[in-house]
């Protein structure tokens, strides 16, 4: 599974002007099953962002995990993090999961990261969706597993 996380202030997504999932002090999560992903990389993928220590410690060093701090995540799922770029000007996307196995690793990821005491609101899966959020830092990390 592939993810893009930011470290935030506040992130919100909406879907025809209503605000669906948000989230105050946390990450938010860009979610991407890939072909060939299953479960076991969800949970590790969960358990990996859990307890990545990128939040700043009393001293102002990146120390504490988002576990340690009691920040929430919002994860948005993003077909599009499979974009293979490498020839021509159009994207593709054939590494991505079928639509039904990436909602099935999307929803797989975000009860993991429940379980690893995250709270944590979503987007709607296959919707268009707007997101906003304030970068904190600005700290953005890609992360394949």
């Amino acid at each position: 599974m592939r993810a893009l996380i930011q470290r935030v202030t506040e992130a919100r997504v909406t879907v025809d002007g209503e605000i669906i999932g948000q989230t105050g002090p946390g990450l938010l999560v860009l979610v991407c099953a890939m072909l060939g992903d299953d479960p076991a990389k969800a949970d590790l993928l969960a358990a990996k962002i859990a307890k990545l220590r990128i939040f700043q410690d009393p001293v102002g060093k990146m120390n504490l995990s988002l576990r340690d701090t009691g920040g929430s995540a919002l994860v948005v799922s993003q077909f599009t993090l499979a974009a293979d770029t490498r020839s021509g000007n159009r994207p593709g996307f054939s590494s991505a999961a079928s639509p039904d196995e990436g909602r099935s690793l999307y929803e797989h990821f975000t009860g993991a990261l429940r379980h690893q005491g995250v709270a944590c609101e979503t987007g709607l899966f296959g919707a268009s969706m707007q997101v906003s959020l304030v970068n904190d830092g600005p700290v953005t990390i890609w992360l394949d597993v």
